[in-house]
């Protein structure tokens, strides 16, 4: 397993390319999310020169997973999409406050997946352990992430700190959360 992370200027114009069209494959052919983006590619406004990604790749350097991280003091998904999602309180707006969007790690090559399967259970942890170390490196002390109610779950199984910051709430057919993810102490 290969994982490349890193501020979208840095990444190779393929490899983005690629992730785009992995986002596409899973999220809108597999999830069937209804998203307003070109066809076989799923990108939206907060894909830009701050967004950081970490891609997980295999031994045939296809993608299995990916995650995308925002920094909280631009606009970012939460905010700008889901408000509603922590209960009242104001969206947060700290240089060592990111959101975790776009998770997923899923191995196209194993076919189709249930609405809410998302996950390869092989890669998931890694990736969040990868995702974690380096949403560090940007300063980041804790993320918050919109979530389907199972990544709750997986990140307190895999030991992660993590809780709700509102009930969740059906969004399109979806049971989402807000969930923030503590770092400190985080491998």
């Amino acid at each position: 397993m290969e994982f490349i992370a890193g501020a979208y200027p840095s990444i190779p114009s393929n490899l983005i390319a690629d992730v785009f069209n992995y986002r596409y494959k899973v999220f809108v052919e597999q999830l069937g999310w209804e998203l307003d983006t070109p066809y076989g590619r799923e990108v939206d406004q907060f894909d830009h020169d701050d967004t950081v990604y970490v891609v997980a790749r295999d031994e045939s350097e296809d993608i299995v997973g990916c995650s995308r991280l925002l920094p909280t003091t631009s606009p970012y998904l939460l905010e700008e999409v889901f408000p509603q999602l922590l209960n009242g309180m104001s969206p947060p707006k700290s240089s060592d406050i990111w959101e975790l969007s776009r998770f997923t790690s899923f191995d196209l090559k194993e076919g189709a997946m249930s609405k809410n399967g998302q996950f390869s259970a092989e890669v998931t942890v890694e990736l969040l352990k990868e995702t974690i170390l380096c949403a560090k490196k940007y300063g980041a002390k804790k993320i918050i992430s919109v979530s389907p109610i199972g990544v709750e779950r997986l990140l307190r199984k895999a030991g992660f700190k993590a809780h709700r910051a509102g009930p969740p709430m059906i969004i399109d057919g979806y049971p989402l959360v807000a969930c923030w993810i503590e770092l400190s102490g985080a491998s």
